[in-house]
């Protein structure tokens, strides 16, 4: 037994038992990689983002506990995971794997979008876009700054590092931190994320992100971006998460409308569900048993019209 299975509480073993398919959709020419778990095909789909430099498996642990309820699907966006690499990025690009997605596991226009951090601010574009095609989306501690936000790092600046070569498997996975930095209890969630976050290379073994997508992406989201989301919306944090602090929370409250709920999980930081799995399920549960049983309160702005 591994220093991981003797660590990992119950929870965690069986939600990696649980049984999922490995999918691929191609969109605008590159492979995009998804898992995808079902118990019952006639339900209703969720689609899961990951953050930046992420990929599908931060989401393995997460996506069963949904399954009475729900299909899953779990994405690498492109440049990440197991999902191809592209000369450029963009938003649009982005929103359309999300959906690409959704469509090929047959997934229709209930269906609910999660997106954590980088992948929050992908499932927005997503609601622009085709929002009148879904349920709602629901973003995990994705900041939409204020306009005058006096945002410490420089905002130019890639939010990935260049990329090493490591001798082996072992000694890169070893190297595995969470971006930003924080620490995380849950060191059996850490490894079983790593194990998933290297291949091999020449020379060696490194991490499967492309460390050149800022370059060639401009992203932004902005308040009125969120005034403009046709679908219902919910929003999720860590109450102690270094990118979404009070100011931010005010901010997007504002913004939204009286309808929209904020949830701060208490002891999380920016990764949410690292941080605190259990009580993220059961939020995400919760809030999804609500939307099921009610109808919209936003009032969904006409396609094509301003903030």
């Amino acid at each position: 037994m591994t220093q991981q299975d003797r660590e990992a509480p119950g929870w965690f073993r069986r939600a990696l038992k649980a049984p999922f398919e490995d999918r691929e959709v191609t969109v605008a020419g590159t492979p995009i990689h998804y898992l995808y778990w079902a118990e019952q095909e006639t339900l209703p789909g969720l689609v899961l983002v990951h953050g930046n430099g992420a990929h599908a498996h931060w989401w393995r642990f997460i996506a069963p506990f949904f399954l009475k309820e729900y299909r899953v699907a779990a994405l690498d966006l492109s440049g990440m995971g197991d999902s191809g690499h592209r000369d450029h990025y963009s938003p649009e690009l982005f929103a359309d794997e999300v959906m690409a997605v959704a469509q090929d596991a047959g997934f229709g226009t209930d269906t609910i979008v999660v997106g954590h951090s980088f992948g929050g601010f992908v499932t927005i574009q997503t609601a622009l876009r085709f929002g009148h095609d879904l349920g709602g989306v629901v973003l995990v501690d994705s900041p939409v700054r204020p306009p005058d936000y006096a945002w410490e790092r420089d905002p130019k600046r890639s939010p990935i590092r260049a990329k090493r070569v490591y001798p082996d498997r072992a000694t890169a996975e070893g190297r595995f931190r969470l971006m930003p930095p924080q620490d995380c209890e849950n060191g059996y969630i850490l490894r079983y994320i790593a194990e998933h976050s290297v291949t091999e290379v020449p020379g060696g073994f490194s991490w499967k992100f492309d460390d050149r997508m800022f370059e060639k992406l401009r992203f932004e989201n902005r308040g009125e971006d969120l005034q403009r989301l046709p679908c219902r919306v919910a929003v999720m944090y860590g109450d102690d998460s270094y990118l979404f602090d009070q100011e931010i929370a005010d901010y997007m409250f504002k913004v939204l409308d009286e309808s929209v709920p904020f949830m701060a999980l208490p002891e999380a930081q920016h990764h949410v569900f690292l941080d605190q799995p259990l009580a993220f399920v059961a939020a995400l549960r919760m809030l999804l048993a609500e939307w099921r049983h009610s109808r919209p309160d936003r009032q969904a702005p006409t396609p094509g019209a301003g903030p």
